[in-house]
């Protein structure tokens, strides 16, 4: 379907560390030693800078974190539908190794008790996932990756390759965290995808 040199762009785009995700499912709030993180709907804990820094390149260099860097959300403090009366949901995530098959739930639990001593004592279930079942339920995550691609210099401006949202096929954009400026819940991409589309309607 796209001639050979687009092809081989195309294997030629580098995808970064993939992530182990867990779901909680909670029987008070996530008890906090800072009181500001009750008051945040998303906690980012990593200690130290140099543990953060230590954590994001461990991961890249195929190696897992012992005191990963961990972003937690806990949606259930600001909408009350996402978990029965009286209860809470939370959940968390942290970078691995693409395509690791380590379970970082010990890991990631011990992160959040160390902020939040008390937290594994109101576990009622938990749901972990790992990089291959994450890709497994969204084959968009290759390797567990939820950015679209690595964000190297190189690819923050042309991904997945020069051609950015068209393809060779006229008619035929790409729309995606793997379009610039990346993943996020910004938009952008399905904007520059669009105005190429309209761009070449008008030219015909």
């Amino acid at each position: 379907m796209f001639p050979s040199s687009y092809n081989r762009a195309l294997e030629r785009y580098q995808y970064g560390p993939g992530v182990f995700k867990i779901d909680w499912a909670l029987g008070a709030p996530i008890p906090w030693t800072a009181p500001q993180c009750a008051q945040a709907a998303t906690v980012h804990l990593g200690g130290t800078l140099a543990e953060i820094f230590l954590s994001e390149r461990n991961s890249w260099r195929n190696e897992h974190p012992e005191r990963p860097f961990v972003l937690l959300s806990q949606p259930s403090l600001f909408d009350p539908s996402r978990a029965p009366t009286g209860f809470h949901t939370a959940w968390a995530y942290c970078h691995v190794p693409n395509r690791s098959k380590l379970d970082m739930t010990n890991s990631i639990e011990a992160q959040v008790e160390r902020f939040a001593p008390g937290f594994r004592d109101l576990i009622l279930a938990r749901s972990a996932r790992s990089p291959a079942q994450l890709e497994g339920e969204n084959p968009n995550l290759v390797g567990g990756n939820i950015t679209g691609g690595a964000n190297s210099l190189r690819q923050l401006f042309f991904r997945p390759t020069h051609r950015l949202y068209k393809t060779p096929l006229k008619g035929l954009f790409l729309c995606s965290a793997s379009t610039p400026p990346g993943g996020g819940v910004h938009g952008m991409c399905g904007y520059h995808a669009a105005m190429c589309a309209l761009n070449q309607a008008r030219l015909g």
